[in-house]
């Protein structure tokens, strides 16, 4: 990859959920560009593959993906408070979708509080998970964006056929049967988790355990150009004021226009297109006289859907920081802490998966973000909400320093799906 490819990158995530006794699910993300081809793998069943139908997006899924992602991010930053957190709630959203077309009784039931998806029937979450990613991938020609899904089986398994084929149906997902004993079958997954993350992702499977039985991946890759790129020439060394007090010089970026931007007491908003503009990246700077931790508490559908109402056209002045870091994260004890308790436990019933004792053993999730002149990994768009009045906000050109602990996230602002969202820090 030449330096000019690597400076175009934004952002890739990798989650991974790994199934014992039975099963073993895994998924991955990336985001950037994806060629969803994997490295030799037994041919699909074609005639389950239906073709994505043109129904509008189902809002409902997007809430339900929304409100999951934002108590999720709640109980990581309880994990990891005091460091750069970046995570993908489509990708884990979809890899977990997968997985609970296996699940039944206490164990789908949990996982149906968990993600959200209470009152939804598993027919319209499989068909609103199609549309979604029939539509993301065509939401904008100047951005690339793909989410490839596969299934990993042990070979000799018995899987139960609906299973299988609506995860294919469904999901698009490659399906591959597997030798776990080989000494290449790590290998062979994790090659095509790098593959369809352009080799950001290099390994989501570090060992395959005698008790695995399968892994559910999802790779999602983005890579967007800012509709209005940042001059280099602009870029300058400036301070960064960390939460503990102290300051570090890092390279921020300058820039001047006009922006779909919002402000309240408690901070300032701005969103960045990508492309053609229905991809968008924005960035919540909390006030001086608060902090991150404050505005991470008031992170909820409600609150969010409000604040994306209320973003107006206006001129104005930005420095943002440029920054690129991996995170990775084991989801186990988050996804406990929103009831999915029944997955991980020995009595866990995924009896419309395989006739066979099996649990979730791991829920893995890798990111690699960068951010830069040029563009992001990630994926953005221009909200089509209601705006409020122009009067109701102040008509003189705003100036948005970013300068100290910030929270991001990349936006479809059709579907309003977050395909991303991180709390930074210190840019790195």
């Amino acid at each position: 990859m030449n330096r000019q490819k690597l400076n175009r990158v934004g952002a890739i995530v990798a989650a991974g959920i790994v199934l014992s006794g039975l099963v073993g699910g895994l998924m991955a993300q990336k985001i950037d560009a994806l060629d969803s081809r994997p490295n030799s793998q037994k041919p699909e069943n074609s005639r389950l593959m239906a073709q994505s139908p043109n129904r509008p997006v189902d809002s409902k899924l997007v809430d339900a993906n929304t409100k999951f992602g934002f108590k999720l991010f709640q109980e990581v930053l309880k994990q990891d408070s005091n460091k750069n957190v970046f995570v993908s709630p489509t990708s884990i959203a979809i890899a977990l979708s997968m997985t609970y077309n296996g699940a039944s009784g206490e164990t789908q039931q949990g996982m149906a509080k968990a993600l959200e998806l209470q009152g939804i029937s598993l027919q319209n979450i499989n068909q609103a998970n199609e549309t979604l990613k029939s539509s993301l991938e065509k939401a904008d020609p100047d951005v690339q964006l793909s989410i490839a899904n596969s299934l990993w089986a042990k070979q000799g398994t018995p899987f139960k056929p609906e299973f299988i084929q609506r995860n294919q149906q469904f999901y698009k997902a490659k399906v591959t049967e597997l030798n776990f004993t080989s000494p290449d079958a790590a290998k062979t997954i994790n090659g095509w988790v790098r593959e369809n993350t352009r080799g950001k992702i290099d390994q989501i499977v570090n060992q395959i355990q005698p008790e695995d039985v399968l892994f559910l991946i999802n790779a999602v890759y983005f890579k967007g150009n800012w509709t209005k790129q940042f001059d280099k020439s602009d870029t300058a060394e400036r301070p960064f004021y960390l939460s503990n007090g102290s300051q570090k010089q890092h390279p921020m970026m300058s820039q001047s226009g006009k922006y779909r931007y919002y402000e309240n007491d408690s901070f300032q908003a701005v969103s960045l297109p990508y492309g053609k503009g229905r991809l968008s990246l924005y960035v919540f700077l909390p006030k001086k006289d608060t902090n991150l931790v404050a505005f991470q508490q008031q992170l909820s559908l409600e609150n969010w859907q409000q604040w994306m109402n209320q973003f107006q056209m206006r001129s104005g002045s930005l420095q943002l920081p440029r920054f690129k870091f991996d995170y990775d994260i084991q989801l186990n004890s988050a996804l406990k802490a929103l009831g999915m308790e029944s997955a991980f436990s020995t009595g866990a019933n995924f009896s419309n998966m395989t006739s066979a004792s099996v649990a979730i053993d791991q829920v893995k999730h890798k990111t690699f973000v960068e951010v830069n002149e040029e563009g992001t990994e990630a994926a953005a768009a221009t909200s089509v909400g209601v705006m409020l009045t122009s009067a109701q906000m102040p008509t003189e050109p705003f100036q948005m320093v970013v300068d100290r602990p910030f929270f991001c996230a990349i936006r479809d602002n059709q579907t309003g799906t977050l395909l991303f969202m991180g709390s930074i820090q210190e840019p790195k």
